[in-house]
């Protein structure tokens, strides 16, 4: 059976002139994809009128389903709605019922402010109105969300705003206009490989040899958090296929393979720490914080992580962390044998059992012929041992601290495996 093809359309002209990152097409597409559409292509464009309606009719009739994200508001720029009863060839009229959901809304934000609550009115009548023959989906503060047969197609309209946008989208799966089509999205069975240390080419030449993709099977290999992801993924009736493909390239890439889900970095490293029933601990210069804060941003990291010392001056090292002065005076901040006495005055200072270190050089500037921008030293300690690494990082300071922060996170991963 075909999967149903879809297509995404956003709008603003805040994404083209890139005043703001896109945080709606990556959602959709990989929505889309997980319920068993086949994502065709996403368009952006601007606020104009002429380019919302060019897009729809350039993706109405192609694709099953059309979803588009913003362009709902109560300003002028915002002509999604408009567009899409033009290409309809319909009249917008007033709905009445969304029209009271919008005044009741308004009135209470109204109250809150103490705002004059006539202001709102010409917006909300905007907004309230409907092209003939489309359904509400929902409500997202003043957005109401549409549901649209168009030509042969189904456009889904939503708003730009992602926490509203993905709020409305979830209950698209169960509107009486798309239960069909939803049903019959088949999701392709999916192989997931994360590595780390092996190259995007080297990933690439590993994919040939086995033999490439039979047919029915799609291999996506992408560069992505500072590792290489290995996405393998199925037609209905080509698993084995796949999944001979999966084990192949598996045995070949060997310990590159870190993961193969999708938590996050610095959730496989809590839940290691956990295993072992140990706490950790971190001690940073060139990344400032970075390697804690990626730990802190997973939901009940406290049960696992104790805490992080961010010493960036050599003064802070010797009185947070106890590194001798002796020392910095011998090696320089950026060493290993800094980095070392770091790792471990952060477990003494913490009360944690393990703890990684990292000092270095981000740049732009600070480098020497004998310490160029871009050298990073990092230290593991724990009562299994120490692990030790120094990199030569190209690229911009970003990019430094970036993979300075990950590499930390995957040496400790590394000493946590190695040392069960």
């Amino acid at each position: 059976m075909t999967r149903p093809a879809a297509a995404i359309l956003l709008t603003g002209n805040e994404l083209l002139r890139g005043v703001i990152s896109d945080a709606n097409g990556a959602h959709l597409a990989a929505s889309l994809e997980a319920h068993g559409f086949s994502v065709q292509r996403t368009l952006v464009v601007g606020d104009g009128l002429p380019e919302i309606e060019r897009a729809l009719r350039e993706l109405v009739g192609e694709a099953d389903l059309v979803v588009s994200s913003g362009g709902l508001g109560p300003t002028h720029d915002d002509r999604t709605v408009e567009a899409l009863a033009n290409v309809a060839g319909v009249a917008l009229v007033l709905d009445e019922a969304v029209l009271a959901r919008i005044d009741r809304w308004t009135d209470q934000v109204a109250v809150r402010y103490g705002l004059d609550r006539s202001g709102f009115d010409a917006g909300n009548r905007k907004q309230a109105h409907v092209p003939v023959g489309a359904t509400v989906l929902g409500m997202a503060g003043t957005a109401p969300g549409l549901v649209m047969p168009v030509d042969g197609s189904v456009v889904v309209v939503l708003p730009g705003v992602p926490s509203e946008l993905r709020r409305l989208w979830a209950d698209a799966p169960g509107h009486a206009a798309l239960v069909e089509m939803f049903a019959r999205a088949t999701p392709r069975a999916r192989w997931l490989m994360r590595t780390y240390g092996i190259g995007e080419s080297h990933v690439a030449d590993i994919h040939r040899s086995a033999g490439g993709d039979p047919p029915g099977v799609e291999t996506s290999i992408c560069a992505r958090s500072f590792e290489i992801e290995i996405d393998i993924r199925a037609d209905p009736g080509y698993d084995e296929a796949a999944e001979a493909l999966a084990a192949e390239m598996r045995g070949r890439l060997g310990d590159h393979v870190f993961a193969t889900d999708e938590r996050p970095l610095a959730a496989i490293v809590l839940d290691l720490l956990r295993e072992r029933g140990w706490t950790g601990a971190t001690a940073e210069s060139c990344t400032g914080g970075m390697v804690a804060a990626a730990l802190t941003d997973i939901a009940g990291s406290s049960d696992a992580f104790a805490g992080g010392v961010v010493a960036y001056s050599n003064r802070l090292k010797h009185d947070l962390l106890d590194v001798p002065e002796e020392l910095l005076e011998r090696h320089g901040a950026v060493s290993s044998e800094a980095a070392e006495a770091m790792a471990a005055g952060a477990r003494a200072r913490l009360g944690a059992d393990a703890a990684v270190a990292v000092t270095g050089i981000a740049g732009p500037g600070g480098g020497t012929e004998e310490k160029p921008v871009g050298l990073v030293y990092l230290h593991v300690s724990s009562p299994a041992g120490d692990d030790v690494r120094r990199m030569d990082i190209p690229g911009s300071r970003e990019a430094v601290r970036g993979r300075s922060a990950t590499a930390a996170l995957q040496l400790l991963r590394a000493h946590l495996v190695t040392h069960s």
